[in-house]
């Protein structure tokens, strides 16, 4: 696409195997950037590259785009995604999305201390891992560039039996902040995006009363779809958002 909204530009998305990560691929390869989908599950990401992404950007082929496969929690496994992406491509990535997490819920009384780690080494640490990582490379490069780190809406208000999650997404919103801070003297803009109740898979998990329960609290009584977080992680990528960092957007449907 020649009019797209980040066309040219590479973007790197973590947990682009499913939901948000896989809508980001979706629409930001729409909007004309060259796409790395990264995740554990490299068969996932494999699929999201050549059944969204490719479509996305009207073809059958994947193009330039690539899948790889990324363990965000290990630094060796995040360094070798830089060496692979600087192989292929020559530059490191303007586009950075953060969008790798796992949930591991129990009430705060029952929560297992490795439940507790897992869940802030992937959600955390991860987060700061490929910040780290590909922020140097950035700044390496003299590359202006865009980093959005997806928290969550449960980041800032809590929530039930997820002590855990809720804690690795507050850290999400300060470390961006932080981040925000230190990286715009080199032009690169850090800001985090705190989704609501997303039709992800994470979601599905959902008891129905639960859920009803929950959609009583979203003003506009639905579940989000993934790809209107990605619409708002696309902008955030381009220069229609160019005075934008440090900022953590709710996109929860007024909840």
């Amino acid at each position: 696409m020649v009019n797209g909204l980040v066309s040219g530009r590479l973007a790197l998305v973590t947990g682009a195997g499913s939901g948000i990560g896989r809508a980001a691929c979706q629409v930001l390869s729409r909007e004309g950037a060259t796409v790395i989908a990264a995740d554990k599950n490299y068969d996932a990401a494999l699929e999201t590259i050549k059944k969204y992404t490719a479509l996305a950007s009207g073809s059958n082929a994947t193009g330039d785009h690539t899948a790889l496969e990324l363990d965000v929690s290990d630094p060796k496994s995040v360094q070798s995604l830089l060496q692979a992406v600087l192989k292929e491509y020559k530059t490191p990535p303007r586009i950075v999305v953060n969008s790798a997490g796992i949930t591991r819920d129990n009430w705060l009384l029952k929560l297992s201390e490795e439940d507790y780690d897992s869940v802030l080494n992937v959600n955390l640490k991860g987060t700061f891992l490929v910040m780290q990582t590909f922020a140097k490379a950035m700044t390496e490069a003299s590359i202006a560039g865009s980093i959005i780190n997806i928290s969550s809406i449960v980041g800032k208000y809590g929530n039930i039996g997820q002590s855990n999650y809720s804690a690795s997404k507050a850290g999400v919103v300060a470390m961006t902040q932080t981040a925000a801070k230190e990286l715009g003297k080199f032009n690169v803009r850090v800001n985090a995006i705190l989704p609501g109740f997303i039709d992800t898979p994470i979601v599905k998990t959902v008891p129905d009363k639960v859920m009803h329960n929950m959609l009583k609290l979203v003003p506009l009584g639905r579940l989000g779809e993934p790809t209107e977080v990605a619409e708002v992680i696309t902008f955030l990528s381009s220069d229609k958002s160019s005075f934008i960092s440090g900022a953590a957007i709710d996109v929860t449907g007024g909840f």
